[in-house]
């Protein structure tokens, strides 16, 4: 997908990102959570928008030290596929060799075989496995890592 922005996340975003996290996750975050990452100096929020600024995806990152450690990473159903997430997982690469970090971390479910090929093709490597780390349905994570120095 070649008319993909990659965009702070700003306040007008918040109720679209909200309704992104229930369509994707079993423990979405709520608009309020949402909203209190935007007053997190720690926090690295974007939004993917295509050309009319409509969203196809989020992505969230803690900037910890000289870590970046990732929230969530999601596209809406009909916007996956086309390069999306790879815009975001790219966009967050360039912000960790801008600002000198050592390494960006993210957990995934085992079973997202889908999620794991795009981690481990944008350079992401397998760390180590978090038992149980997942509820509804409970699973283990798999633990990535991209390290930037």
């Amino acid at each position: 997908m070649t008319d993909v922005s990659v965009i702070p996340m700003t306040a007008a975003h918040i109720e679209t990102v909200a309704c992104l996290e229930q369509a994707c996750f079993s423990a979405p975050w709520s608009a309020a959570s949402l909203a209190e990452e935007l007053e997190n100096p720690l926090a690295v929020f974007r939004v993917a928008v295509d050309g009319d600024g409509q969203i196809l995806g989020y992505m969230g990152m803690h900037h910890v030290g000289d870590e970046g450690f990732v929230t969530n990473v999601a596209v809406f159903p009909a916007a996956r596929r086309r390069g999306v997430a790879a815009a975001l997982l790219a966009h967050m690469a360039d912000y960790a060799a801008a600002h000198r970090l050592y390494r960006i971390t993210l957990e995934v479910r085992l079973s997202n075989t889908a999620a794991i090929a795009l981690y481990e093709g944008a350079g992401y490597v397998r760390d180590g496995v978090r038992p149980a780390f997942y509820r509804n349905p409970t699973e283990d994570a798999a633990i990535y890592s991209r390290y930037f120095q």
